[in-house]
């Protein structure tokens, strides 16, 4: 059984990359960037403002909340208590909200334990912030992705184009520097970077191009032949 983290801020295309990753091994994506957005989905709908200052409320909503990932490859699907939120998830706000939820421990033990949970199940491809630190610290692989700042924003910047809410790029590197202080300097399982991890920088390689090498380097650790699923 394989079972890949993938860690990194915004911006550096963890969830392009591990789509493609798991595509190319055969194994499950289990999106657990898009739990926390769930719940911070949930958040936001019951009137939570930002910051937060009552992190008990929204540790009860997230115990009370049922959150699941299905499908693979490209048709990764977020469900809010049997509710498609695949593309409100990824409204900008969102992310805020996300990166505030993230921080409460109440939150992060009940999701986290559900991702361990499945990993552990079936294998799979999981990327986050602190996948390879706490959640699953024994991970067969564990990469941790890096940009240059002006390219996670432009890549950000550009996704919300194609989603049809844009926003000006200057907002944007605003709002990504806000979610990396939070993520980083948050007292539970903050994002950081350790020995155990393959670094890559993926500023100039296209998100195929980063999954090629990752998967070359779990054939190498394997010495295995990994035959390519038929996709």
């Amino acid at each position: 059984m394989i079972v890949v983290a993938i860690d990194g801020p915004s911006g550096v295309g963890k969830s392009t990359v591990g789509k493609a990753l798991a595509a190319s091994l055969g194994i499950p994506y289990l999106d657990t960037g898009a739990m926390y957005r769930a719940i911070g989905l949930l958040a936001r709908r019951n009137g939570v403002p930002l910051p937060i200052a009552d992190p008990d409320r929204v540790g009860k909503l997230s115990e009370t909340a049922e959150v699941r990932v299905t499908g693979t490859g490209g048709n990764v699907r977020t469900l809010l208590d049997g509710e498609d939120v695949s593309e409100e998830i990824r409204q900008p706000e969102v992310s805020l909200y996300a990166s505030a939820v993230a921080a409460i421990p109440q939150v992060r033990r009940r999701l986290a334990a559900q991702q361990r949970e499945l990993a552990l199940a079936g294998g799979g491809v999981l990327e986050g912030r602190d996948i390879g630190t706490k959640v699953i610290p024994e991970a067969t692989a564990k990469f941790f992705l890096t940009a240059r700042p002006e390219i996670r924003a432009r890549r950000r910047f550009e996704e919300l184009i194609r989603k049809g809410t844009p926003q000006d790029l200057a907002s944007v590197q605003t709002e990504m520097e806000a979610r990396d202080q939070a993520d980083s300097t948050r007292a539970d399982s903050p994002l950081a970077c350790d020995e155990t991890y393959q670094v890559v920088d993926t500023s100039d390689l296209g998100p195929e191009q980063v999954a090629e090498q990752l998967r070359g380097w779990i054939v190498a650790r394997l010495s295995v032949d990994l035959q390519r699923p038929d996709v």
